[in-house]
């Protein structure tokens, strides 16, 4: 049986140095693609495109990642921007969030990491708090606290015990998007993983499992992505 293809969206990035060169890059962390295929998926990458391809892109493919990222422009979801945001990046913003409508819409099984899980809720008109601290420690470093799964939900069917997850944001969901409930926090109460309990497959969580060695969320995905 052939594996799911699962796409992956890519960072979009200047000054992007390999070998003799020194370019603009569509690239994406290997954790990502390794993650991937360690559960059983094949990995396409889909940097950032003309929003309008979104659905056209999503209808080829068994199962979305959102990747993680800059921060979310805080006018998407109807906010100033507060001293500590980052930079913008309008290409991806557009472009990942006509891929999660695309895949939502398509009932295509969609899996929000870091930034992705931040996206998801602002497409479905919801809120983030711009600055958190104790959730990146050290700058360039990922760091590591628990999570509790909330009974019930779709994320305690894959991880049903409380788990130290790798970390790095220092943003969060604030006021959920409509439909969406939280399936996991971390012991300050922020919201680590959500899902649209729909029929389809829906999950985001606020930390980078491509950086660890549990592959549950990811095979879940591909497992969901799987044509029967």
């Amino acid at each position: 049986m052939a594996r799911p293809l699962i796409g992956v969206s890519t960072y979009l990035e200047s000054g992007a140095r390999w070998g003799v060169w020194e370019l603009e890059a569509a690239l994406l962390p290997v954790g990502y693609p390794r993650l991937v295929q360690r559960a059983g998926g094949l990995a396409a990458m889909l940097p950032p495109d003309d929003p309008q391809q979104a659905a056209g892109a999503v209808a080829r493919l068994d199962g979305l990642v959102i990747a993680g990222g800059p921060d979310v422009e805080p006018v998407r979801y109807g906010a100033e921007r507060e001293p500590r945001t980052g930079p913008p990046a309008p290409e991806r913003d557009a472009w990942e969030l006509a891929l999660i409508d695309a895949a939502l819409a398509a009932g295509v099984p969609l899996l929000g990491i870091c930034r992705g899980m931040q996206l998801l809720n602002v497409a479905l008109g919801g809120t983030l708090v711009q600055h958190l601290d104790g959730h990146a420690e050290v700058v360039g470093v990922f760091g590591g606290h628990p999570v509790k799964p909330v009974p019930g939900t779709l994320y305690a069917g894959i991880v049903p015990e409380e788990t130290s997850v790798p970390t790095y944001h220092h943003q969060a969901v604030d006021r959920l998007g409509e439909g969406l409930v939280p399936s996991a926090y971390a012991a300050d109460g922020t919201v680590e993983a959500l899902e649209l309990p729909t029929p389809g497959w829906v999950l985001g969580v606020q930390w980078h499992p491509e950086m660890g060695d549990d592959v549950r969320v990811m095979r879940a995905l591909v497992e969901a992505a799987t044509p029967r």
